[in-house]
């Protein structure tokens, strides 16, 4: 019988590194034995890369958001998409078996995004999604980390109530602060149990005790020295869970998690 699992979620203003700390984080439950789904949740969508997958594969993915045929079919919602009725719980428990890229060892679902303007947040994709999510969440036994937008719009309040954790990464800097805030007051709004700190790309006490008093009631976690031998490994295509330096910092926060299961 496959291990019991947590539920993590990963947020923060675009740019601080959360989809690299997804990454590693799904490496380190992976290479512990434990079933691991990985879900970009995002729409600058490049986990794939993240976790190591090549570019051909990267480019075949096709967002759950964008199964048209199967959309209308689960949801039974009028081929044009608009107006009319649809079912607001879809068959999804097969989903995450069917529409899935193997990567190292994890699966790689990417929700992908909802461009018609026109369809509205109330849409056969988003009830799609948004249950596909709660399944994940509530459903399944297996690690799920999803790495999610500067916000925590995928999980409604009782998916939300479901996830182990929610983990803020920061960066130095004032943008990234208030988008932390806001992040933390939807977590509350929502009843997620527990909301930690990751602070990345610091590069000096000062930084790290700036970061710390903006959010004095959150727990840290760990910190991620700034490196720039991580940028190299990224232009050279690498996935950033191959550098030790960088996997030590990660392994702490591993720590961490698991001690607030």
């Amino acid at each position: 019988m496959a291990q019991k699992g947590i539920k993590i979620a990963i947020s923060g203003k675009g740019g601080v590194g959360k989809t690299s700390l997804a990454a590693a984080l799904a490496k380190l439950y992976q290479e512990s034995g434990f079933q691991v789904i990985a879900v970009d949740a995002d729409p600058d969508a490049n986990l794939a890369s993240a976790l190591g997958a090549n570019v051909k594969d990267t480019e075949a993915i096709v967002p759950i958001a964008k199964l048209r045929e199967e959309i209308i079919e689960r949801t039974d919602a009028e081929p044009s998409g608009r107006g009319g009725f649809f079912n607001i719980n879809p068959k999804v428990d097969d989903i995450p078996e069917k529409y899935y890229l193997d990567v190292e060892g994890i699966k790689l679902m990417v929700l992908g995004t909802i461009d018609d303007p026109g369809a509205g947040c109330i849409c056969p994709e988003s009830a799609l999604l948004r249950r596909l999510t709660q399944h994940l969440i509530v459903e399944r036994n297996d690690v799920v980390i999803l790495d999610m937008e500067a916000g925590i719009e995928h999980l409604g309040r009782a998916t939300a109530q479901a996830v182990d954790i929610l983990i803020v990464v920061l960066e130095p800097g004032q943008r990234s602060l208030q988008t932390a805030r806001k992040i933390n007051d939807l977590a509350k709004g929502l009843g997620i149990p527990v909301v930690g700190l990751v602070i990345n790309k610091i590069s000096g006490d000062k930084q790290y005790e700036f970061l710390k008093k903006g959010l004095p009631d959150l727990p840290i976690l760990g910190i991620i020295n700034f490196r720039p031998e991580l940028i190299e490994i990224d232009l050279a295509g690498r996935p950033s869970w191959s550098d030790s330096a960088f996997m030590d910092q990660i392994k702490p926060i591993w720590s961490a998690i698991e001690a607030r299961k």
